[in-house]
């Protein structure tokens, strides 16, 4: 005898609830279907060489006007708003388009940059920084000389215990 299910597989609602959170989480890994509509979080590329740091930013449609960038302490802060707009006339339609937003990046760097260490190019709609380290953040290599033979011994230490005394 079997007994009778509670739920058809379907219906279940423990496989109903992780559908759901595979379908959000799933969300989360797939780029928006509309990329050129507002601004949202521009796409970021960091790389560290011996001197310096080397930082781009994606802004396509962004005026250099309208792109901040700031330094507070070891805090590097990329902001600004873009404001697109776009009218097409073809055959006998009329379209126009609009893409607006504002946008906010920002990132720790791992030492406080010294006056006048960043520079900011924009071109093509890429936004390059390159910050260079201070002095004392650039890492040097030092080459340790290995001797031949055996270490020297080190002193010799008296192996006389105190014996503690007994009052009586």
């Amino acid at each position: 005898m079997s007994l009778p299910r509670l739920w058809n597989q379907d219906l279940d609602p423990l496989r109903m609830m992780r559908r759901e959170m595979e379908n959000a989480f799933r969300a989360f890994d797939q780029k928006p279907s509309f990329p050129g509509i507002g601004a949202g979080v521009p796409a970021i590329s960091v790389a560290e060489t011996n001197d310096a740091f080397e930082v781009t930013v994606e802004l396509p449609g962004v005026d250099e006007k309208d792109i901040n960038v700031s330094l507070d302490d070891n805090q590097l802060v990329i902001s600004g708003e873009k404001k697109a707009e776009s009218t097409k006339e073809e055959k006998d339609w009329h379209v126009e388009e609009r893409s607006y937003g504002s946008f906010y990046r920002s990132m720790s760097l791992p030492f406080e940059p010294e006056e006048g260490a960043v520079e900011a190019h924009f071109d093509k709609g890429v936004l390059h920084l390159l910050i260079k380290k201070p002095a004392k953040a650039v890492k040097s290599t030092k080459t340790i000389n290995i001797k031949t033979g055996a270490p020297p011994s080190p002193n010799p230490v008296s192996n006389k215990a105190a014996v503690p005394s007994k009052a009586a």
